[in-house]
């Protein structure tokens, strides 16, 4: 079997190795080792996730790569299944990438003998498969029964088929063809492969489909600390340290934008955007006014960089440009409908099948504006296309659902069949704004702040002549911000829901309410003003404000029910101040259950 194993390790070193940055990886090297994932990890969305943690890691516990398949102690024995999760444009494939580099070059892990790298694109593209099989299609010249082997699952959360652990016919027999979702629920059960370890990559939400009874260990992966931003930023902008530096300023003087910095798929969009900006604000025209801010900026502006085809290497004559203008609108047209409708279906992944359905017309895929924003893999039996980050896929979501509200006769939410009709571009935005409330996930909460943010003059300026028509938005603004607050205070507690409304009034520029509870805080005196509305307000200044950076004062101005309803909101406030407010005895208990929790990172408190 020696020339075999040689013949698996060269394939992986050539399939594996290309594109690794050796900069970059240094953060990959070490995991943060979690006893499970956090209420918010499960219920919301990856962007909210960094938002509330604020990118900082959850755990001071951490596991070197080298011994991610170790046991812990001399008296424990090996994980068998091991779950690494992390949020959207974190690193997970590269990781997954790392690795098996590193095992292949004989640098980490040595007791492995076979590893097995599948993703679950790939799985996606096959019905029914035996154990075997699987097996087979990672590495062909697999001898049967091969013992020490680690079998790599990439990317739950790209899976067609939710896995169902309580439903699953139990299967023992390797050579029979199964559907692969139960084959999958089977081989983590240990009903099949019982000798090999299973390592699952995933984001947090989809990792909750495995019972943590199942899972031996579970890692995650950590954002950018200051250091290694600054290097990932040094990196991308290789001849130009200046524009590096000062792309870095101006992500550090916006602290909702350095949070989400942290992911490195972010942080990527975001300084090539403030770069294109930095670039054309010397000429002097109306547009240059718009320093990128808030979200729908950064992303209007990415997006004018990818359809103009200017990457900041090679000025465009005028001709080409127009063309290229018309066959991106076209383009973003087909590819916003496949971007929305796999939103609301969650799927990330789409196949040449999915490509035609949709009207996509593969050849102008080619072009440089793709690449930007969608990637293709290619792998034995068909062709893979993603969006190059999640947010991606929301914008072009959300510009489609509003360029088809202005003359969509029915409710854009049911792509097929029959549906009241909707008339409107108001009462499709009332539409989507139920819809993100209603979402289980958050999965819509990013895809409303992009649509509210579509309706801000800045970005109007930005995009108008391209995708947009010039101050359309007038007119649909105010009663946009009367729908979104229309969010804030229906409930007994601030949800995420009302604090995700306040991010979309920010990035609509309705930033009144945001600014008056603020104030209050800075002068004391928010005492007699906390209205359900408010402290909705209250509760997205907490993770946006940096009056609420070191400390967050709240004596003297709660009563119980205000701090009740607050309660999910300040287990993420460090450090905390609750004097002289009348609190009834019971308002202990509550404290004191919040400080058991598992989300609770308040350390101080007063």
């Amino acid at each position: 079997a020696e020339p075999m194993v040689q013949k698996h390790l060269e394939s992986l070193q050539s399939s594996y190795g290309n594109g690794l940055e050796t900069g970059a990886l240094q953060r990959l090297t070490n995991l943060l080792l979690v006893e499970g994932l956090t209420d918010i990890q499960q219920k919301e969305h990856d962007i909210l996730q960094v938002e509330t943690t604020k990118g900082l890691p959850s755990t001071s516990k951490s596991i070197p790569l080298e011994k991610l398949f170790l046991p812990l102690s001399k008296v424990s024995i090996p994980p068998r299944i091991s779950v690494t999760v992390g949020v959207a444009g974190i690193g997970k494939s590269t990781l997954v990438k790392l690795f098996v580099c590193s095992w292949a070059k004989g640098e980490i892990s040595r007791d492995i003998l076979f590893v097995l790298p599948l993703t679950f694109k790939e799985l996606n593209t096959h019905e029914k498969l035996s154990a075997e099989r699987l097996l087979s299609s990672a590495c062909p010249h697999i001898p049967a029964g091969a013992t020490r082997t680690l079998l790599i699952l990439d990317g739950l959360d790209e899976f067609k088929t939710p896995l169902d652990f309580s439903n699953a016919a139990v299967c023992t027999d390797p050579k029979k063809e199964i559907q692969v979702d139960n084959l999958i629920t089977n081989i983590i059960r240990g009903n099949l492969l019982q000798e090999a370890s299973v390592w699952v990559t995933s984001r947090p939400a989809a990792a909750g489909q495995i019972p943590s009874g199942l899972v031996d260990r579970m890692t995650e992966i950590r954002g950018f600390g200051a250091a290694e931003m600054k290097d990932f930023l040094d990196h991308m902008f290789l001849d130009n340290r200046d524009l590096s530096s000062q792309v870095l300023q101006h992500i550090r003087a916006n602290r909702s934008l350095h949070v989400l910095c942290t992911i490195p798929g972010f942080c990527r969009i975001s300084a090539s955007s403030i770069a294109y900006f930095l670039k054309h604000s010397s000429d002097q025209s109306q547009e240059a006014t718009v320093v990128p801010r808030t979200l729908s900026e950064i992303y209007s502006y990415y997006f004018k960089m990818a359809l103009s085809g200017d990457w900041l290497e090679k000025p465009r004559e005028a001709l080409r440009i127009e063309q290229a203008v018309n066959t991106s609108k076209k383009l973003v047209g087909s590819l916003g409908r496949l971007a929305f409708y796999g939103l609301l279906r969650g799927k990330h992944v789409f196949y040449e099948q999915d490509m035609k359905a949709y009207g996509i017309d593969l050849s102008l895929l080619h072009s440089c504006l793709s690449t930007r924003l969608l990637l293709k893999e290619d792998m034995p039996a068909s062709t893979a296309f993603y969006f190059s980050h999640l947010t991606i896929q929301e914008f072009l979501a959300a510009l489609y659902y509003y360029t088809a509200a202005k003359r969509a006769i029915f409710d854009l939410f049911v792509e097929s069949g029959v549906s009241w009709p909707k008339l409107g571009f108001l009462s499709h935005f009332r539409s989507a704004v139920q819809r993100a409330l209603q979402a289980e996930d958050g999965a819509l909460d990013v895809f409303l702040r992009f649509l509210s943010g579509l309706l801000s003059p800045p970005v109007n300026r930005l995009l108008s002549g391209w995708l947009l028509l010039r101050d359309e938005q007038g007119g649909w603004r105010s009663q946009a911000v009367d729908a979104l607050q229309g969010c804030l205070g229906s409930e007994h507690a601030v949800s995420w829901r009302a604090v995700n409304a306040m991010r979309c009034l920010h990035e609509l520029q309705h930033t009144d309410p945001a600014q008056a509870v603020e104030e209050a805080m800075r002068s004391g005196t928010l005492g007699g003003m906390l209205t359900p509305a408010n402290c909705s307000a209250l509760a997205y200044l907490l993770h946006v404000s940096d009056v609420c950076l070191e400390e967050v004062n709240l004596s003297n101005c709660l009563t119980y029910s205000v701090c009740k309803s607050l309660l999910s909101q300040l287990l993420f406030c460090h450090s905390l101040r609750l004097d002289n407010n009348q609190f009834k005895d019971d308002v202990m208990e509550l404290l004191g259950s919040v400080l058991s929790g598992k989300d609770c990172q308040i350390q101080r408190l007063r």
